[in-house]
């Protein structure tokens, strides 16, 4: 592996060559903006495969991508973006911050899903962004804003749909973005860290069951599970 480059709360970042860079997905599991923490064994397998078989739908979907593959079961081999340090969600049913900041009822449905932008700051525990703000930052311009919006629509579609066929509902989706020259392309992961999901009968697949201080084996069967529907 090469050099370190970088490194977040759950992930490292390697050189590789020219265009690439590696991601190695770790074992760490946070919440709080990284107040609470953990170490759930496998969870790096479980969270890159999953992303994986995310990223390689929205490809097949026309959705443009850092996804190349696999250098091994919890590394992934991906393009050289250059990252915005916004994180765009996209929400299906009200649960989770929202319904905290605004008059909106838990399971509250939205057609078509409400976008939000973030600014990715722990520190500030991740605050509301604008158009204006992302200008005024830098961050992003008007027309980079209206197109990631309109992507993550899209990727909120096509995961809802796919593992409605597998008997889940999606509640809301996380993307984050980067550019290689210019182009608007998804980054990071796709994973249970950055998504809700849940069965007909209300339980809890995702991050929220860590959050809400359930067992490590418990999140991780989860994990496990969900990543056993997905790859049917």
């Amino acid at each position: 592996m090469g050099e370190k480059l970088g490194e977040g709360k759950t992930k490292e970042v390697f050189d590789m060559d020219e265009d690439h860079v590696l991601l190695k997905f770790k074992d760490s599991i946070t919440a709080g903006d990284g107040l609470k923490k953990d170490e759930m064994e496998g969870k790096g397998i479980l969270n890159a495969q999953t992303s994986a078989i995310l990223f390689r739908l929205l490809e097949k979907e026309g959705i443009k991508t850092h996804y190349v593959g696999m250098k091994d079961e919890r590394t992934m081999i991906v393009k050289k973006l250059s990252m915005i340090p916004v994180e765009v969600v996209a929400r299906n049913i009200a649960t989770g911050s929202i319904v905290k900041r605004l008059p909106i009822k838990e399971g509250e449905v939205f057609n078509p899903p409400i976008v939000e932008f973030f600014l990715k700051d722990d520190a500030r525990h991740d605050p509301l962004l604008n158009y204006s703000h992302m200008e005024y930052f830098k961050l992003m311009n008007r027309k980079e804003a209206n197109e990631s919006e309109e992507i993550i629509k899209s990727a909120i579609n096509v995961i809802s749909d796919y593992i409605k066929k597998r008997g889940l509902i999606l509640f809301d989706l996380k993307l984050e973005f980067g550019r290689i020259d210019g182009e608007m392309i998804v980054g990071d992961e796709i994973s249970l860290d950055s998504m809700r999901v849940r069965s007909p009968n209300g339980d809890i697949y995702d991050k929220d069951l860590y959050r809400r201080g359930e067992s490590l084996e418990k999140v991780k069967s989860r994990y496990q599970e969900f990543l056993r529907l997905i790859s049917n």
